[in-house]
C-alpha cells in the first residue's frame, strides 16, 4: 500500500454521532419550522385567505417544499377573489422553467409572480365579471420570503429586536402619490366623491369606477390605468428567524404595523392573529371585513419570538434592513452581520411591464 494510502487510512474518526448532529444543525438552518396562525370578522364577506405548506418546487421531492401565504380582498363582489385564490398560485409556478436549481428557482421567483399575477387578472377579466380583489400574496423557501402585492392588503416583517418593516407597497390613490400621477398620466381622473351642492367627500378615488387602489386583479370596468402588476420584494432572514404579519385593510384601518406587532407580541401564531384582530375591532370597531395570518419562521429549538424588552434602538436599527438590492440571488453571499438582520434580495415596484 501506497505511503498517501496509510495515510488516509490514520484520518482521525468522527463519532457517529457528532456527524449525526452536525446533520441535525445543518437541516434546522435550511429547513425553519413554520408555525401560522389565522382569524378573520367578516362585515361584507369579500374576504379570503390561502395557506398551503405542501407546495413542492420538485413535484414528489418533498425535500424541495416551500410555503404559501395570501390574503385576497375582493369589492364589489367575491368573484375575483375566489378566482384569484383558486388560479393564482399555479400561473406563478407554471411560470418558472422546470429543473431549476433552488437558487436559479428562487431568482426566477419575482418575474415569475409578475407574470402569474398578470395571467390571472387576463383569465378573469375574461369571464366578463367586473369584481376586483386586492392580492397579498407570500410564498416561503427556507429563509427566503417573497412578497408580491395589489392593493393595499399588507405584509410586515418583525425580527429579532422588535424591529418591524414593510414588506409591501400600499396602492391606495389617498396616499400614494406616484400612482396618482401614474393614473393621471395614462389618462384616468382622481378625485372624490361629488355630493349635491358640490361638496367633495370620502377618500381619493379613480373614474371612472369610482375605485380607491390603483392596482388590483379584475376590475374589468374602470379602464387600463388600474393594473394587476405587483410590488414586488424578496427578503432573506438570517437563522434567528422572524415573524411575518399579513392582514387586510380591515387591520390597517385601524392600526400602525407597529401597533399591530405590540399587540401580539412574544404570543404563539394562533393566538397572535385572533389578538390582532381583536385590537382592531377595539380600535375601529368592525367597519370591513378583518382577516389577519401570523406565521412565525423560527429555527426548531425556540418556537416564538419572544418578548422584546423595552430599550431605545440606536445604530443597530439602521443595521436592520439596510438597502442592499441584488437582482440575483447568487450576488448574495455575504452573511448576516447582526442577529434578526434581513438581506434585501430584491426589489421592483414598477407598473409597467417594460421595465420588469
Amino acid at each position: 500500500m501506497s505511503q498517501a494510502g496509510i495515510s488516509r487510512m490514520k484520518a482521525p474518526l468522527v463519532p457517529l454521532g457528532t456527524l449525526i448532529g452536525l446533520e441535525i444543525r445543518k437541516e434546522t438552518v435550511e429547513k425553519p419550522l413554520i408555525k401560522y396562525g389565522n382569524a378573520a370578522l367578516a362585515k361584507k364577506g369579500e374576504d379570503y385567505f390561502l395557506v398551503k405548506l405542501d407546495c413542492e418546487r420538485v413535484p414528489g421531492d418533498p425535500s424541495s417544499s416551500f410555503s404559501v401565504f395570501a390574503i385576497f380582498d375582493g369589492h364589489n363582489g367575491i368573484s375575483a377573489a375566489i378566482f384569484a385564490k383558486e388560479n393564482l398560485l399555479n400561473n406563478v409556478v407554471n411560470a418558472i422553467p422546470n429543473g431549476c436549481t433552488r437558487d436559479k428557482w428562487l431568482q426566477a421567483l419575482p418575474r415569475a409572480l409578475v407574470a402569474g399575477f398578470v395571467k390571472t387578472d387576463i383569465e378573469f377579466q375574461q369571464k366578463g365579471e367586473t369584481s376586483g380583489t386586492t392580492v397579498t400574496f407570500v410564498v416561503i423557501d427556507g429563509w427566503t420570503i417573497t412578497v408580491a402585492s395589489v392593493g393595499d392588503s399588507r405584509c410586515i416583517l418583525e425580527t429579532q429586536g422588535g424591529v418591524v418593516s414593510l414588506l409591501t407597497v400600499d396602492h391606495r390613490l389617498e396616499e400614494n402619490v406616484e400612482e396618482r400621477e401614474r393614473v393621471t398620466a395614462s389618462g384616468g381622473e382622481v378625485g372624490r366623491l361629488n355630493v349635491f351642492g358640490g361638496n367633495e367627500v370620502g377618500p381619493l378615488r379613480c373614474w371612472p369606477g369610482g375605485l380607491c387602489l390603483s392596482r388590483s386583479i379584475g376590475d374589468t370596468d374602470v379602464g387600463e390605468f388600474i393594473v394587476p402588476i405587483p410590488h414586488v420584494k424578496q427578503v432573506k432572514l438570517s437563522s434567528a428567524g422572524g415573524r411575518l404579519i399579513i392582514a387586510s385593510d380591515g387591520i390597517w384601518d385601524a392600526l400602525s404595523s407597529e401597533q399591530a406587532s405590540k399587540a401580539c407580541r412574544g404570543l404563539p401564531a394562533e393566538l397572535a392573529a385572533k389578538l390582532v384582530v381583536k385590537e382592531a375591532l377595539r380600535s375601529r370597531g368592525l367597519k370591513d371585513d378583518t382577516t389577519c395570518l401570523v406565521v412565525d419562521i423560527t429555527p426548531s429549538d425556540y418556537p416564538a419570538l419572544p418578548p422584546t424588552p423595552r430599550r431605545k434602538q440606536n445604530k443597530l436599527t439602521s443595521l436592520i434592513f439596510g438597502k442592499k438590492l441584488h437582482k440575483s440571488i447568487n450576488q448574495s453571499n455575504n452573511k448576516l452581520s447582526a442577529v434578526g438582520a434581513v438581506e434585501e434580495l430584491f426589489e421592483e415596484g414598477s407598473a409597467m411591464l417594460a421595465e420588469r
